[in-house]
């Protein structure tokens, strides 16, 4: 496809979207345009834009397709700036917001004008930000959702799917207020859960300090989604109130179920509890990308000298399997340690299992 494309918001998801439109696109003008000067030239030099923003509104009013990869209070203050520009009668306007009814009630400021918008929330991501973090394969096998406005035709949709073809996302049409119910409960709740986690575990810290040292595996994984930035949550839950406060409601439910089950010391209840909540999660696709960005982690139980990370490390690299993370778990003179490495993508891991199996004398495990 040819055409102008401005990106407004050069962060992960902008720059990834930037990427994926000129792998597939490349006679295409991609303009960018973020607050941060240095983001744009760094897009640009990433090749995840062609162009730096010069002029915002004489760009967009030029445009065939306007992405908002904003955070989601400022995705409303541009709709309402844009309604008041002179756009092209064809222009479809698209967002990447994680909360849509919101944003779909703003953008009727856009329909009532006969201007498309189509609202889009790109389900991937990853625990880095900003351009540098881009890939054009963030949102490979993701599943992308399309809330589009009343008025817009088949053909507007299918002429965005067109331009993020290069995404090799799995597009959704859904509801707005659907949207915000499915994702509240399996991304913005999950945060909520994750924050107040490490808020207990902060309240007893001064009386427990060995708490932060041995705060490692399961509460690692169950809070790591609370290093997250903090405005973008901020912005994701005031937009997402009522559907977050039932959500809230229905876990404090859930958590005085467990306290009766404690108090009646039922032993047969408590295992069942466990056991119909460990069927049911062993059932779910969760190796596929969903709402929280997952990591494929691979453990090396590796002895304790010097060189060995770099040995693991290296052998990856000889088979160009790159990495996101590596950490060692525990590592003590004498006794064997885990190094755990975090790849991108499931295939990734398995790869590297394959690899390190085949080379080395280490054990190699996943959980």
């Amino acid at each position: 496809m040819e055409g102008r494309v401005v990106i407004i918001g050069l962060g992960l998801i902008g720059g990834s979207i930037g990427l994926s439109i000129l792998q597939e696109n490349p006679h295409a003008t991609v303009i960018g345009y973020d607050v941060k000067e240095k983001e744009m030239r760094l897009a640009q030099a990433m090749n995840a834009i062609t162009h730096v923003s010069l002029n915002l509104r004489e760009e967009v009013e030029q445009s065939d397709v306007v992405f908002l990869c904003t955070p989601v209070l400022q995705t409303e203050k541009l709709i309402e700036e844009i309604a008041g520009w002179s756009l092209q009668p064809h222009v479809i306007v698209t967002d990447v917001g994680s909360t849509k009814s919101r944003i779909m009630d703003k953008a009727h400021a856009l329909e009532i004008q006969g201007f498309s918008f189509i609202g889009g929330h790109p389900m991937a991501g990853s625990h880095k930000s900003g351009v540098a973090a881009a890939k054009v394969f963030l949102f490979e096998n993701a599943f992308y959702l399309l809330t589009p406005g009343k008025n817009v035709s088949q053909d507007k949709i299918e002429t965005l799917k067109g331009w993020l073809a290069g995404t090799k996302a799995k597009f959704l049409t859904v509801d707005p207020k659907e949207h915000d119910e499915i994702t509240g409960m399996v991304s913005h709740f999950p945060h909520i859960v994750a924050s107040s986690l490490v808020h207990q575990v902060k309240k007893v810290h001064s009386s427990q300090p060995l708490i932060s040292r041995l705060a490692a595996g399961g509460f690692r994984d169950l809070s790591r989604i609370a290093s997250s930035d903090p405005m973008m949550w901020r912005d994701i839950t005031m937009h997402n109130v009522e559907i977050l406060k039932q959500l809230l409601q229905d876990w404090q439910q859930e958590m005085n179920e467990v306290i009766r089950l404690l108090d009646e010391g039922d032993a047969d209840a408590m295992y069942y509890y466990f056991d119909e909540a460990k069927q049911f999660r062993d059932n779910m696709p969760i190796l596929q990308k969903g709402a929280i960005p997952s990591f494929y982690d691979l453990f090396v139980d590796i002895p304790d000298y010097p060189g060995i990370i770099s040995e693991i490390t290296g052998l990856l690299a000889k088979e160009e399997i790159s990495i996101v993370n590596i950490r060692i778990m525990e590592t003590r003179e004498e006794i064997y340690g885990v190094l755990a490495i975090s790849f991108q993508t499931d295939e990734d891991r398995k790869r590297g299992e394959r690899c390190l199996r085949t080379t080395t004398p280490y054990e190699v495990f996943t959980v």
